[in-house]
């Protein structure tokens, strides 16, 4: 980037094809989303969907398509609108772990 930024695109995407996420906020229809009016709600926070494209926004943004079976919309978001249920941060990992050996 010209401004001496590091951009989102420099790394990996956040995401990978097929990953399953979940929504950490609800998203409406900007205008962008086709047959539903603008302020509709598409997602609701704690939906549960599977990334099914990566593309970028703007030359800055990754954009993750993510289908949301239980709607039936596919609605493009940010990295920071989703968390992963495929992978547990470690400090979770650990803890987790721990639980399983009884300690």
């Amino acid at each position: 980037m010209s401004d001496g930024m590091i951009g989102e695109l420099d790394n990996q995407p956040a995401f990978r094809f097929g990953e399953k996420v979940q929504s950490r906020k609800t998203i409406r229809n900007d205008g962008t989303y086709v047959g539903k009016d603008i302020g509709e709600i598409l997602v609701r926070k704690g939906d549960v969907g599977y990334v099914s494209n990566i593309g970028t926004f703007l030359q800055q943004f990754y954009i993750y398509g993510v289908d949301f079976l239980d709607s039936g919309h596919r609605v493009g978001m940010k990295a920071k609108e989703l968390i992963s249920l495929d992978r547990v941060p470690q400090a979770d990992a650990s803890v987790a772990s721990l639980d399983e050996a009884g300690q």
